[in-house]
């Protein structure tokens, strides 16, 4: 694969899968910047083990979007490669839900796609690369009780991924997502044990998934061995949707 010298930005990049998928853009040689939004001890702690340029934005703020992705580019030049993986969960059964953690999470989740990318997404195009990578998650096709709004995002997510492939290809950007099963994550560390317990008998390979599998399959779908797939969701679920 070909990566080296080109600047890559991960949303929600200090921890988790966001930090899995850095990691491994960054061993494939690309110059790679993260954000995050209050985590401020973690972000410093990462900055300084990985030596990756951190930076603190909401990405559900369209304004800070605006300024936040600018001074990025002012830090590694034009980014080329784009991970849209900050997001947020705000579980509960629906009938219980209020307005505000509906809002929260379509806020994050989804509305994130335009903030972020349409600021990158023009530069792209008058280059005639990128490579855009979305994380939607293996609820969006397979439903999940008490998600309502989680899984109305992700599957969002994928169908913006396929409308802006479309778009896209012709300028020679992909656009495609990751949908992982549950991973060991801090996100799924906050799931009850005995909720695992009952997932994990539904996973064929009766394990979580390795955030570094993840962030291997966002380098893949980042490198010019890729190049000729776009517009897919690459389900990284242990079986546990096969559908």
């Amino acid at each position: 694969m070909t990566t080296t010298e080109r600047a890559a930005l991960v949303t929600g990049g200090v921890q988790g899968l966001g930090a899995a998928a850095a990691r491994a853009l960054k061993e494939a040689g690309a110059r790679v910047a993260v954000t995050h939004l209050g985590q401020s001890e973690r972000a410093k702690d990462f900055g300084a083990e990985t030596g990756m340029p951190v930076f603190e934005w909401d990405v559900s703020d369209h304004d800070a979007c605006v300024r936040g992705i600018a001074e990025v580019v002012d830090e590694i030049g034009p980014i080329d490669i784009l991970v849209n993986n900050a997001g947020v969960n705000r579980d509960g059964m629906f009938h219980k839900m209020d307005l505000e953690d509906w809002d929260a999470v379509l806020r994050v989740d989804l509305g994130s796609m335009f903030n972020v990318t349409r600021q990158v997404i023009g530069g792209m195009r008058d280059r005639g690369f990128g490579r855009i990578i979305n994380i939607s998650s293996v609820n969006a096709a397979k439903g999940q009780a008490g998600q309502t709004n989680y899984c109305a995002a992700k599957a969002g997510v994928e169908g913006f991924t396929r409308a802006l492939a479309h778009e896209s290809a012709q300028k020679g950007i992909t656009v495609n997502a990751v949908a992982p099963g549950y991973a060991d994550t801090p996100m799924v560390d906050s799931v009850p044990d005995k909720i695992i317990k009952n997932i994990l008998e539904d996973v064929p390979m009766s394990r979580l998934a390795e955030p570094q599998e993840i962030g291997r399959c966002v380098r893949f779908l980042a490198s010019d061995d890729a190049g000729f797939i776009t517009g897919a969701t690459l389900p990284v679920n242990g079986g546990l949707n096969m559908g």
